[in-house]
């Protein structure tokens, strides 16, 4: 099949990877002038499946208003709100509901369990190496969130996760650069689970297409999609038709306003992410691999000769105005934790991305009801832990074999 891709961050070229591996005959167009441009940039690099959860959760609206006057909360509702946005809070409310996120995660682990497998499949064809490390490590400042962390602890428990209960002593074996200045009551620690820079690998696999014969087409806008023919697109400046036997959107937070013509509506809003990420002055004081502040929600992961912090959930806001209290949480943790982990003096890289997020948590995987046109988006701030598993479930979908996992819960009828 001649199929084009819409969107060129980690879920787009993965997607094209696994297709162009099918025999398929791809082009990915891209309005960016690389991969990874956009939400995939410079996210935390978390690769920790059962940890991936919905973030529409029993008790998460009661958290979410404890933290709206906080200093460093980890959820921030910012100016300008749009009308959008309160619409999808609403639906985010209603998906917290018990059962609701009961099934919503189980979709959700189920498909990060199997991207997770999926990426070590894909890794060991590559040439190259990317940044990563083995090993991931969830910080508990406090008995309260020792307590707190127990329900998770249990659900780890029963779907056979790897992990060790630690003290904050045992837990500063494992990561000897840990502050001993700050407070450790105990520590979470998944030995299977690991850190690894998304948009190196997403770079890594472009090349790999590449040589299976996929064409990518930068700097290229989609205009529209013809709601006649779903297979056939228009880019900017251009008024001539693309024909493709197959389209696949993957193009994160644009995706509602390319889809709404054909009468797709997507309740998906952007949640706006931030990362730090300075160079390693001295190795051996920064974190081995993976740490995650269970108070802060902010992750603090080795990128190879750099340290990379991230987190903050910012719902409304302007894509190019930076949330100066996201970035102070954001350093505030690095130096509770790792003080002397990054050269903070020059060459600091900020980034604020936006996450493509659905209300009730697990992306849209599959046909979207119009003849050739596929979808595979909506991963909110999980898009590297799913995008291999989801890549290569489409791909089955498309190509008419039953996929190894249960594609359940990930169609467009789950929003009716």
């Amino acid at each position: 099949m001649k199929i084009a891709i819409l969107g060129a961050g980690i879920v787009g070229v993965t997607t094209a990877y696994e297709l162009a591996c099918d025999g398929h005959e791809v082009t990915v167009i891209e309005r960016h002038a690389s991969v990874a441009e956009g939400s995939s940039f410079a996210n935390a690099g978390v690769v920790a499946p059962g940890y991936v959860a919905p973030w529409a959760a029993p008790g998460m609206p009661t958290k979410v208003l404890r933290h709206l006057l906080a200093r460093h909360a980890p959820v921030r509702v910012s100016r300008p709100l749009a009308a959008a946005d309160v619409v999808w809070m609403r639906q985010w409310l209603r998906a917290c509901d018990p059962a609701a996120y009961a099934a919503n995660r189980t979709r959700m682990l189920r498909l990060a369990f199997y991207s997770r497998r999926r990426l070590h499949e894909v890794a060991s064809r590559m040439a190259y190496e990317f940044d990563r490390g083995q090993g991931y490590m969830v910080l508990l400042r406090g008995e309260k969130e020792r307590q707190m962390a127990q329900p998770g602890m249990k659900l780890l428990r029963e779907l056979g996760v790897a992990f060790h209960e630690i003290t904050g002593a045992e837990a500063r074996q494992i990561e000897p650069a840990l502050n001993p200045d700050t407070p450790l009551a105990a520590a979470i620690f998944l030995p299977e689970d690991e850190v690894g820079n998304c948009r190196q690998f997403a770079v890594i696999l472009r090349d790999a297409a590449e040589q299976l014969g996929v064409h990518f087409a930068f700097n290229t806008t989609v205009a529209r999609i013809d709601p006649a023919q779903p297979a056939t697109l228009y880019v900017a400046n251009d008024a001539t038709p693309h024909h493709f036997d197959a389209l696949v959107v993957c193009t994160g937070v644009q995706s509602p306003e390319l889809l709404a013509p054909l009468g797709i509506r997507l309740p998906m809003r952007p949640v706006y992410g931030y990362s730090v990420s300075a160079h390693v002055p001295e190795p051996v004081l920064a974190p081995r691999s993976g740490v995650m502040d269970e108070r802060y929600k902010v992750a603090i992961c080795r990128m190879g000769q750099r340290v990379r912090v991230a987190g903050s959930a910012e719902i409304g806001g302007q894509p190019g105005v930076n949330n100066p209290r996201a970035l102070d949480t954001l350093y505030k943790v690095l130096s509770d934790w790792f003080p002397s982990a990054g050269r903070l003096s020059k060459g600091v890289q900020v980034w604020k991305g936006a996450r493509p997020m659905l209300p009730d948590g697990p992306p849209l995987i599959g046909a979207s009801g119009r003849p050739g046109l596929w979808l595979n988006l909506g991963h909110g701030s999980s898009g590297w832990a799913l995008s291999c598993g989801s890549a290569r479930l489409l791909a089955d979908q498309i190509g008419g074999r039953a996929p190894e996992i249960d594609a359940e819960g990930f169609g467009v009828e789950r929003l009716r």
